[in-house]
């Protein structure tokens, strides 16, 4: 694999748009922590008139928005290589600098809260407050889990060593963790990455993604105490810091952050159970299509039409995403243009580069993208995902001010799973190849697998797994690979479940942080709502208005606006519908093809 340096400049991220050279970052750097020394001077003015809380509030945001930018220049270096020991010493000043603000701003929330509500009322009336009022409304909802100016001090300055499990998980499994060698469909000896695990286990040859299915988590077992002693302490920390707010569960805690009831959560899971026949149904397809006797674990993700070629080089995907994105009209248009223009994207994997892909808004810049591009056209339904991303946070960067920006998790899914839908509703009206059409069905279905079925199975895991810890029980290695084994017994009912695919919950980095990957199932059954809706009557007004709320009211408000409610479980319904018709739709493409 080759070194960051000797990769072509024109693929990867162009990182003076944020600071000209790391030398100005580093000057920029200690301007920010000499202004988070002057944030103490605010402590016990908030409350004296309207003009000192706008004051106050204000120049602790024109910090945050200083300080957030320099911890993104600085976390995205270490992401593009973070063997180098600069950006891991630069991540490591940002990370600090990030917990003396938090420690400095402790005060705030209590201040405010201790405000009277009537002379609160006064500070917001003028329209001139107006941006100011959902900050106050929503911090007012949590009053009872906040708590003194000393104690959130205190919890602010546990925020550096709580960081530890996630940065030693990030180590272990991006620098330190070398995988083994494996051999591709011509028998050459070729080294197993996370970057192109996803590869080898679509291979056509069933031995291919045995092999890489075996060497990836065979890997990962060898380090399974590790990980489940990092995974125990992620789990800890979230429960003591849900604990002390006197929440619950670290569950509520997590989806009160959004103003999401545990309910949403329940009854995501309860939809899901109720459409495991389904599931099954899929599983006995697939074993037709590939023609095997059983069906197991590492079969799932090969495509189940033979001899298709859907290579999709990066350039390729870049025009797909654009033609697939047209109902959104000119203006989303354009910003793709500015996307792939400006070096917003970071495309090809590198030596020490974070495995996967992530959109990253930078507030008065743009987004920064991450990709490992490898020309599967699983690669280019990540473009189309990680742009659906990056144009949410640049549409709402653009019409909120910094208080008001950033959009919640809750609906960080719902935008970058829509232009998937796109792109798959795209290809099946153009693509008249019935090979061809059945391919993109068959990866249709393959996201609601992974999104909507997978995901929820991730959120049960951790619900189990929290509960666990709740009770008393300790997280071992042993305890948490029969909780992971027993749920992929359960959502894949039919299937072979081999040994090694127990241990593929320490593969999945997300579960660091707690009760976020059930987002990615609400998301995607809101996402394909959304598409239909614009697909089958040409109105993308709602939906353009919901990308430009950023975090100006409770998700599940914003999402209204785009016509989900997901305080119904309808929509997940709806949703699993639609997988329950594509999978008959699919089977009788099959059956034509091989008639």
């Amino acid at each position: 694999m080759q070194a960051r340096k000797d990769m072509d400049p024109k693929f990867q991220w162009d990182f003076t748009h944020m600071y000209a050279s790391d030398e100005a970052w580093e000057a920029e750097l200690n301007a920010v922590v000499a202004e988070i020394e002057k944030i103490a001077a605010i402590e016990g003015t908030l409350g004296a008139s309207r003009e000192s809380f706008k004051a106050g509030v204000d120049a602790v945001n024109a910090v945050a928005e200083r300080l957030e930018r320099v911890y993104i220049y600085a976390n995205l270096h270490r992401c593009a290589d973070g063997s180098e020991p600069k950006h891991q010493e630069m991540d490591g000043k940002a990370i600090s600098a990030y917990v003396r603000f938090s420690s400095a701003v402790a005060f705030m929330d209590p201040e405010i809260l201790a405000i009277p509500e009537e002379k609160m009322n006064e500070f917001l009336a003028p329209d001139e407050m107006k941006p100011y009022r959902f900050m106050v409304e929503n911090l007012s909802r949590t009053r009872a889990h906040k708590l003194d100016a000393q104690r959130e001090r205190m919890l602010a300055m546990l925020g550096d060593a709580a960081q530890t499990p996630q940065d030693a998980y990030e180590m272990l499994t991006n620098v330190d963790m070398e995988l083994p060698k494996i051999h591709d469909a011509e028998g050459n000896e070729v080294q197993l990455t996370s970057g192109n695990f996803g590869v080898f286990r679509e291979s056509a040859n069933r031995a291919v993604r045995e092999e890489a299915f075996n060497a990836m988590f065979g890997t990962y077992k060898k380090y399974i105490n590790t990980f489940a002693a990092l995974y125990s302490g992620n789990v800890k920390i979230s429960r003591f810091e849900s604990g002390v707010r006197n929440y619950a569960s670290s569950c509520e805690a997590a989806l009160s952050r959004n103003n999401i009831p545990v309910s949403v959560y329940d009854s995501l899971i309860e939809a899901v159970h109720e459409s495991l026949p389904t599931m099954r149904e899929y599983l006995e397809l697939r074993k037709e299509a590939l023609g095997l006797s059983k069906i197991d674990m590492f079969d799932l993700y090969c495509p189940m039409v033979k001899d298709v070629d859907f290579t999709v080089p990066f350039e390729e995907a870049k025009k797909l995403v654009k033609a697939a994105t047209l109902p959104l009209g000119e203006g989303y248009q354009k910003l793709l243009d500015k996307a792939y223009t400006e070096n917003w994207m970071d495309v090809y994997e590198n030596k020490g580069k974070r495995s996967g892909a992530f959109s990253c808004g930078v507030f008065g810049v743009h987004p920064y993208v991450l990709l490992n591009y490898t020309d599967a056209l699983d690669d280019a339904y990540t473009v189309a995902h990680e742009l659906g991303h990056a144009m949410h946070s640049y549409k709402s960067d653009a019409t909120q001010d910094y208080m008001n920006h950033d959009y919640c998790i809750f609906v960080a899914e719902v935008a970058s799973t829509v232009n998937e839908v796109l792109l798959t509703k795209y290809l099946l009206k153009t693509e008249t190849d019935k090979a061809r059409r059945a391919y993109v069905l068959n990866h249709f279905l393959e996201g609601f697998r992974t999104t909507l079925f997978r995901q929820t199975l991730f959120a049960e895991f951790e619900r189990k797994a929290h509960e666990a810890y709740q009770n008393g029980e300790p997280l071992t290695a042993e305890k948490l690979t029969a909780i992971y084994r027993s749920l992929v017994e359960l959502y894949y009912e039919g299937a072979e479940v081999p040994e090694n695919i127990a241990y593929e919950w320490a593969f999945i980095p997300h579960f660091y942080t707690p009760f976020y990957v059930y987002q990615y199932a609400t998301g995607f059954s809101s996402a394909v709502a959304i598409a239909s809706h614009i697909v089958e009557t040409g109105d993308a007004e709602g939906y353009l208005k919901f990308l430009t709320t950023g975090g100006s009211d409770y998700p599940l408000n914003e999402l209204k606006l785009a016509g989900v409610d997901l305080t119904s479980p309808q929509p997940v319904k709806d949703a699993l519908k639609v997988f329950g018709d594509s999978v008959r739709e699919l089977r009788a493409l099959l059956k034509e093809l091989n008639a």
